[in-house]
């Protein structure tokens, strides 16, 4: 195959191309494809430290989560047992209220009974001292005399 001048004018214009692209085209190129590649590996940097940021968030997130679930389970427990004790208290309150009531009835009574009993004694000492007059005025048998007896022992 002859090599003619034709192919000779392509080697050195290829050879001109190559010189030129490398002189004025090359280093901007691969600066352009450093930079890019630069900002591609920055972009997966901060996507990997936002995914940890992600997770650290969520982790945080749990915890809060858990310190606040213990928490309300707390101040449940502690409510339950303030309405023990206030249920107990007003139990305690009622039970006192009730005794308190019961004594003064039984002090009522007691009060009442003994009335009841001073004014028994009275009328069995009006009877007893009308039956005596009775008696006394009429001088009479011992027959009569305990038949009147009989009659104020009942009418007591």
């Amino acid at each position: 195959m002859p090599i003619s001048v034709t192919l000779i004018v392509q080697m050195v214009t290829f050879a001109v191309l190559i010189v030129f692209v490398k002189r004025y085209l090359w280093g901007p190129l691969t600066a352009v494809m450093e930079r890019r590649q630069k900002r591609i590996a920055d972009g997966l940097a901060a996507a990997d430290q936002g995914r940890k940021a992600l997770d650290d968030a969520q982790r945080q997130q749990d915890e809060i989560l858990a310190v606040a679930r213990e928490r309300a389970a707390e101040i449940l427990d502690h409510a339950e047992r303030r309405s023990r004790e206030i249920i107990e208290e007003a139990r305690e309150r009622a039970r006192a209220e009730g005794e308190h009531a019961m004594a003064l009835a039984r002090a009522e009574a007691e009060a009442e009974m003994t009335r009841l009993r001073e004014r028994l004694r009275a009328d069995v000492a009006r009877l007893a001292l009308a039956g005596a007059e009775r008696i006394v005025e009429r001088e009479i048998d011992r027959r009569l005399h305990d038949r009147l007896l009989e009659e104020v022992a009942g009418q007591l």
